[in-house]
């Protein structure tokens, strides 16, 4: 089962430029495990933050370029100076969704991550099972996926946008049409963040 890593880096205002090309450079080193699927910055929430998503064929795949990092020195090819903090969290996808296809698919995305009860994982992903189709026609998915470490159950799902305006229009659309939230979806959360990114030059999401 492939994995998924989100990397959420904390960095000093107006260095976006000099980390960008760092983060591509690490992140597709000769020596990198995983593939690179996106290098976003942040436009509504927590600022100064740039989001990197990586898939993993292979848990020890994942196990090993954590190592990498973790010994190397510099995440990320970020010294103490461009990396002001670092949280990294490692998901699975909802088994029933297609892979992540990169390119031009944004430029808007934006981010949620929900808590969720204990015993509300299975029930979650059984809920956006029965809704993915029609709320996908409204305006596609990029991923869902369930978090395999840190605090607590929780899953991020990500949606791709051409534009803020684009995404209030899909989002009141789908409920108009009672294709969103999931049945039984929201009886199983327990906490909401958004956020919108944008993404890097360098991106492969774009």
């Amino acid at each position: 089962m492939k994995k998924y890593e989100v990397a959420l880096i904390d960095i000093p205002m107006f260095s976006n430029a000099k980390v960008y090309p760092l983060i591509e450079a690490y992140a597709t080193a000769p020596q990198a495990r995983g593939r690179l699927l996106a290098i976003w910055y942040s436009d509504i929430g927590e600022l100064n933050q740039v989001m990197v998503l990586r898939e993993f064929e292979t848990s020890s795949d994942l196990d090993a370029e954590r190592e990498r990092m973790m010994l190397g020195g510099k995440p990320f090819g970020l010294d103490n100076e461009l990396m002001l903090g670092l949280n990294l969290s490692t998901y699975a996808a909802f088994p029933f969704l297609p892979p992540v296809e990169t390119g031009a698919r944004g430029p808007v995305y934006e981010v949620r991550t929900y808590g969720i009860k204990p015993e509300g994982v299975a029930a979650t992903i059984e809920a956006w099972k029965g809704a993915y189709a029609a709320r996908h026609a409204v305006s596609p998915l990029l991923i869902a996926m369930y978090a395999l470490d840190g605090q607590g159950p929780r899953f991020m799902n990500i949606w791709p946008y051409a534009s803020t305006d684009a995404r209030a229009k899909a989002r009141a659309d789908s409920v108009a049409q009672g294709v969103w939230p999931p049945k039984g979806g929201p009886a199983h959360l327990t906490t909401l963040h958004s956020a919108i990114f944008l993404p890097a030059p360098n991106s492969p999401l774009r």
